[in-house]
């Protein structure tokens, strides 16, 4: 593998970084949480800076718009954090979908037990104030990153829940947050959609991600002949490593050119 010296931009990277080197005719999916931006204690607590939006638009008109944001988050998550800027985006990890000409896909799923699941970890989130609740409509997360001790009681009260909702919902276990999703949907087929779509055909896969929700993308872009990243420590499928977030944008910044004008006004 290429230790990345020979991207543009890899001379600012940290050293230990291991990334391919840009061929100009990319199809970029970008985890956000631990990938783009670090973690934060809650998900409402994390930021979007300029820079990032600048180098995101750079990246996205450099390779012809294609460029989606492939995250756990729903999309309406997903454009609050990045307005007035809307990428095309895969939310619920591929439940929801926008494509590049906006329009917007969304997986049919049975939502009445899902319904009945989200009350009883309202529950059990009313009797802990360290767990943090997303009901994120088609998907469930409870994070229990400021309340680790909770960590038993919380796989526990997942596992109740998706055993009794049968084989149409899944568990999805992540840093820190256990979450319930519909079954057959994963940033992996995510990016199968996108890559049947324009403009994102015909090009060169590649996928950017922390967590264990995107070992699905990793091995779907690995299947395809794309590049895989791994962000952070941990085993993981993928064919290239960075060690952290900072690192990324240290490394997307400088495939966009950050000296460069850019292509459209930002806020």
């Amino acid at each position: 593998m290429s230790n990345g010296r020979n991207s543009p931009g890899a001379a600012a990277a940290e050293p230990d970084m291991d990334l391919p080197s840009y061929d100009g005719c990319w199809a970029l999916f970008l985890d956000i949480d631990g990938t783009l931006i670090d973690h934060a204690p809650t998900p409402d607590a994390v930021h979007i800076d300029a820079r990032v939006k600048d180098f995101l638009v750079r990246l996205q008109d450099a390779n012809d718009g294609a460029l989606a944001l492939v995250s756990g988050r729903a999309i309406a998550d997903i454009d609050r954090l990045f307005q007035p800027l809307r990428f095309p985006a895969a939310g619920q990890h591929g439940v929801e979908r926008r494509d590049a000409a906006g329009r917007l896909h969304r997986h049919s799923v049975d939502e009445d037990g899902l319904r009945r699941a989200a009350e009883r970890v309202a529950e059990l989130t009313a009797r802990h104030p360290g767990l943090v609740f997303e009901d994120k409509g088609l998907n469930l997360a409870l994070h229990y990153r400021l309340a680790p001790e909770m960590e038993q009681e919380v796989h526990a009260l997942f596992r109740s829940l998706a055993a009794q909702m049968g084989d149409q919902y899944t568990l999805q276990w992540g840093k820190m947050v256990c979450e319930l999703k519909p079954s057959g949907y994963d940033k992996g087929t995510a990016i199968a959609e996108y890559m049947a779509e324009p403009p994102f055909i015909g090009r060169t896969p590649v996928f950017i991600g922390d967590d264990l929700t995107d070992e699905f993308g990793i091995a779907r872009v690995n299947q395809l002949g794309g590049h895989s990243v791994k962000v952070g420590p941990g085993p993981s499928g993928a064919r290239w490593r960075a060690p952290s977030a900072e690192a990324v944008r240290v490394w997307l910044a400088g495939l966009a050119g950050a000296s460069t004008t850019p292509s459209r006004t930002l806020p």
